[in-house]
């Protein structure tokens, strides 16, 4: 059964405290905003994972898992999930995923840096991407 889970991507120009608010407020809890941004901000890395960018388990509670990845260009991703049972492999190939269309949305010569991304064809990916996530460990 695929799990609900919420995206939120922001490029360096932009507030990630908004949009990390605006996911996690729904949630109802404050106090995870300012943990996960600590996590995401300061990521601890040390021996052969020095270049991932797979920040893994932010923040787990009893109702939802919160995992972060953080991009070569420092733009940060968080997925907050209600599937407790979720592998840490689904969600790297999630992030990659979602990387990659987060690069190619980018890479749009119409695109402005720092402005919110508008692309129907992103928006179609993103959402595929969403919907297939965790459905390999299903079953």
């Amino acid at each position: 059964m695929p799990s609900s889970s919420t995206t939120s991507s922001t490029a360096p120009s932009m507030s990630s405290t908004s949009e990390v608010n605006f996911t996690l407020n729904d949630l109802g809890s404050k106090s995870i905003i300012h943990t996960v941004q600590l996590l995401v901000n300061n990521p601890k890395k040390s021996g052969p994972t020095l270049n991932e960018t797979f920040l893994g388990l932010l923040y787990p509670t009893e109702n939802y898992k919160v995992y972060g990845y953080l991009t070569n260009t420092k733009v940060k991703f968080i997925v907050v999930t209600t599937d407790l049972d979720v592998r840490d492999a689904d969600v790297r190939n999630f992030f990659r995923r979602f990387h990659a269309a987060y690069v190619d949305a980018v890479s749009n010569p119409f695109h402005v840096p720092g402005k919110k991304i508008t692309s129907r064809a992103f928006a179609e990916r993103v959402s595929t991407i969403v919907k297939s996530f965790g459905l390999s460990s299903a079953g």
